[in-house]
């Protein structure tokens, strides 16, 4: 891997790190305006960056196939969309096993729900950055370096203000800011490891290019309609959340056009 392979992946974990060390800089927890902001910005990154930066080049590796192109990422899409269905299944699961969904969940539950589910949804991410980049270093078509990098930055851009989502509520609950600040960086740690062993496993992920963009595909989709929509929808501001949606799906579609 050449350095800026190394930058590529590196960089959406900096923005969860940029994100988590917000808890040194506010004094007071994020108002609903500003939740609402944040939530809606990502959900319209992760969607424009699901459809330019992975299903786009997933159709394209099929291109052989012919009218049949759209077969590898409908199958790869539905993967990725009924694997974090399982994961939102299994997760409560293990706290019911401990007792912890029993009653009202108190505000620390909920955090560390939060965090959980931050940190499981960042695998497929991180999966999503190495798949791009192991079809790169491998020289496959429709593949560049700025596509690459665009895909990056737009992953950071949304893992910002999910490192202030992990970061902030800790410390709200009582939690120091150097521990909340420690897990809200830990909660993107996964990114780059599992980047790094996608294109270590690059002799298997290549030969299923298609499949694997369009399974991260299908995980961030599920993401955003799961978790992020009906949180920017709730309570006032939800206009806010739609608003800004729009924002951070506008600026990804300019950086993977632009950059490509």
């Amino acid at each position: 891997m050449d350095i800026y392979t190394w930058y590529g992946i590196l960089i959406p974990f900096l923005g969860t790190s940029l994100g988590a060390a917000c808890v040194f800089f506010m004094k007071k927890a994020m108002g609903p305006f500003v939740q609402r902001a944040l939530t809606g910005f990502a959900g319209g990154v992760m969607v424009a960056a699901s459809v330019w930066s992975l299903l786009i080049p997933a159709l394209d590796q099929a291109v052989d196939m012919g009218k049949f192109s759209f077969v590898p990422a409908v199958i790869g899409f539905w993967i990725g969309v009924l694997f974090l269905l399982l994961l939102d299944h299994l997760i409560p699961h293990i706290h019911r096993n401990t007792g912890q969904t029993e009653g009202p969940k108190t505000n620390l539950q909920r955090t560390t729900m939060l965090v959980l589910a931050v940190t499981l949804h960042n695998i497929p991410e991180g999966m999503a950055v190495g798949v791009v980049y192991a079809g790169y270093l491998a020289g496959e078509a429709g593949i560049s370096a700025m596509g690459c990098l665009a895909l990056s930055i737009g992953i950071a851009i949304q893992n910002f203000p999910e490192g202030a989502i992990v970061s902030m509520p800790l410390r709200y609950e009582g939690v120091k800011k150097s521990k909340s600040f420690i897990d809200g960086v830990l909660s993107g740690v996964v990114e780059p490891i599992a980047a790094i062993l996608t294109i270590l496993a690059a002799d298997l992920v290549v030969p299923a290019l298609p499949y694997l963009l369009s399974f991260a595909a299908g995980a961030m989709i599920y993401v955003v309609v799961e978790d992020l929509i009906p949180e920017m929808s709730q309570g006032k501001h939800s206009n806010v959340g739609t608003i800004f949606f729009a924002i951070g799906f506008s600026i990804m579609m300019v950086l993977d056009v632009a950059l490509q």
